[in-house]
């Protein structure tokens, strides 16, 4: 109780410009490393159960190198030695960060993909090949579209934990709701009340997704079932 008593409001709202700042560069990067996330894990997830050994073996390396070292790890890699030797120079956190990001939910998002497409009947495949479907096209109307209700929970699980990882990125001086929080502690040496503060914003934060994901899971999940059924008419 006396610590709740010795909260100062004032110290978020002399802040307040650096944590809305903060939100904004949490969701850009959760937002768009999911995205590319997304594209990566469908190419690699696809790749890894390709019987060709060229799509295979570069898929799983890439899958158990992202799921097998930490997150952390992977940011200041990318940081400190992969852009600068290639580009020479260090590009900021957005991009270094986004690039971390995006390489790790890829990874997970690509075995959320295979499990998908392998929980579904082999006969569907055969079915629409027997049919004269290429490969490709098979893939596209038949087995993703039923796959993707069965994603749909992890998918969001991950959108979820993404949003959290992202709190990482702050070791490369990326300027997101932790690193404000760490700026208000420094300036003001006063821990409670911005790492409280950030904590409140990350909790509002998943809570806002959690519920988009929810709704999504209901909409298109298997077990969903449409509130209007046609009715049979009557000879």
């Amino acid at each position: 109780m006396e610590i709740l008593d010795n909260i100062r409001l004032d110290v978020i709202w002399n802040y307040r410009e650096l944590f809305i700042r903060g939100v904004g560069v949490t969701i850009a990067l959760t937002v768009i490393s999911y995205t590319i996330g997304i594209i990566l894990g469908l190419i690699f997830g696809i790749g890894k159960m390709s019987k060709r050994k060229i799509f295979y073996y570069p898929s799983k390396l890439y899958i158990d190198f992202f799921r097998g070292t930490p997150l952390l790890v992977q940011i200041l890699l990318i940081h400190l030695a992969v852009i600068p030797t290639i580009f020479g120079k260090s590009l900021g956190f957005f991009v270094s960060g986004i690039l971390a990001l995006s390489l790790n939910c890829g990874a997970y998002t690509a075995e959320i993909i295979r499990a998908g497409i392998q929980s579904l009947e082999k006969g569907q495949m055969e079915a629409a090949r027997s049919l004269g479907m290429p490969h490709g096209m098979a893939m596209k109307h038949i087995i993703l579209p039923q796959a993707l209700r069965r994603m749909v929970p992890p998918l969001g699980n991950e959108l979820i934990a993404l949003l959290k990882d992202s709190s990482l990125v702050t070791v490369i001086a990326a300027n997101d709701i932790l690193f404000a929080a760490k700026v208000v502690q420094g300036a003001t040496f006063r821990p409670w009340e911005p790492y409280i503060f950030a904590a409140i914003l990350y909790l509002c934060l998943t809570w806002g997704v959690t519920k988009i994901v929810t709704y999504v899971e209901k909409r298109y999940s298997t077990s969903y079932v449409p509130k209007k059924k046609r009715k049979l008419s009557h000879r």
